[in-house]
């Protein structure tokens, strides 16, 4: 069994992506002279050997010492580069999420695609959250798929998940719209269900602040919710995103915010992935 605790998580990560050097790709739309840095910056700290995936001219005129893949399709390249192996992992980078998302799910073979997004609170704390994807996790089976595929996905790391499971409000809201108390008893149903498989959960009804304190894993109500608390936690709330890798077997491949524009930890977190595919420990 591994610590509870990720306070150590993101010392761990580098470590394994320093031992790794993997050959990541990130895929370069419209690229800007911050996003080409952040690439170099994981290239020069040793991170991985990384690669651009993206117009072979609009980068060069930007200029980056760099590999560049020319691609004017980096959405499609970046499956292709992955399945192929010629490249170790890839990172989204400003590659468009649909395009990216929908020829990953195709080119490899994949069902449905669950992402798991690392973020880091103001004060330092790194917790787990899912699900980030707007169209994710409207059903109630597809919620649990989600804690069993994160869970197993979290002990690669040697870190014993802690689920704290979200709702839309206290319990003392139950009456006032079926909505929220739908999502109520679903919190209930989820955290039973995952304790009889020998996980550490609790149902925090609305109250992120307490969960944050005790869980290393939030399961938002659904996507849109998720996608809320990454990007208010993010863009306006001091906290760090790095990055959401989906949560397959046999590949790596990390998902990224278009906006921000810095990629260092992303592409660290991909390349530390590297080789732990399938394996429960980092």
């Amino acid at each position: 069994m591994g610590t509870k605790s990720t306070e150590n998580l993101l010392g761990l990560i580098e470590k394994r992506a320093l031992q790794n050097r993997a050959r990541v790709a990130i895929g370069v739309r419209n690229p800007s002279l911050k996003m080409l840095k952040s690439a170099a910056d994981a290239h020069e700290a040793g991170y991985a050997h990384v690669m651009l995936v993206g117009n072979k001219k609009d980068i060069e005129d930007i200029g980056t010492e760099l590999e560049i893949i020319g691609t004017n399709e980096p959405e499609r390249t970046l499956g292709d580069l992955l399945r192929s192996r010629y490249v170790d992992a890839a990172v989204r980078g400003t590659a468009g999420a649909s395009q990216t998302l929908a020829h990953l799910k195709r080119i490899l073979n994949q069902e449905n695609l669950h992402r798991i997004a690392l973020l880091q609170t103001d004060e330092g704390t790194p917790f787990f959250i899912a699900p980030v994807g707007i169209d994710e996790g409207n059903e109630l089976a597809d919620k649990i798929e989600f804690i069993k595929l994160g869970v197993e996905y979290i002990r690669r790391f040697d870190i014993e998940p802690v689920v704290g499971v979200l709702s839309g409000g206290r319990i003392g809201d139950l009456g006032r719209n079926p909505r929220v108390d739908q999502t109520l008893a679903e919190g209930d149903f989820i955290v039973n269900r995952i304790k009889e498989q020998g996980v550490d959960a609790k149902h925090y009804t609305i109250l992120i602040e307490d969960a944050i304190k005790e869980a290393n894993f939030i399961l938002a109500p659904d996507g849109i919710s998720g996608n809320l608390i990454f990007r208010t936690l993010v863009f306006l709330g001091g906290g760090d995103g790095l990055g959401a890798p989906v949560l397959m077997d046999d590949y790596v491949f990390v998902d990224t915010s278009r906006v921000g524009g810095h990629y260092t930890k992303a592409i660290m977190l991909a390349s530390a992935l590297v080789g732990k595919q399938g394996t429960k420990k980092l």
